[in-house]
């Protein structure tokens, strides 16, 4: 069952709205919080930098790592399936 062409057009310029949105409350976010921040590392090693590109580098990395552990078990799972398919598939012709 498919829903009519008018829901598709008004889903798409709702989904818009909702993206415009969210990018004027994350842009009004940096620019408020465009300070400059000290990141100390080992070694008397400092960087500035502003604090919403850390934030941004933070979510960058945490993403990154998110989406590597996901990434072992689809490769697992899709493997499964294909064995599973080829099973199924033998069976098939017997």
């Amino acid at each position: 069952m498919t829903e009519p062409k008018g829901v598709r057009e008004i889903m798409k310029i709702l989904s818009w709205i909702v993206r415009i949105f969210v990018f004027i409350i994350l842009f009004g976010l940096a620019i408020k919080n465009s300070t400059l921040v000290e990141l100390k590392f080992f070694f008397d090693q400092v960087w500035q930098m502003p604090l919403s590109l850390v934030i941004l580098i933070s979510f960058g990395v945490g993403a990154a790592f998110g989406l590597t552990a996901v990434l072992a078990t689809l490769v697992r799972q899709r493997r499964e399936l294909g064995k599973l398919r080829r099973l199924l598939d033998a069976g098939k012709a017997i």
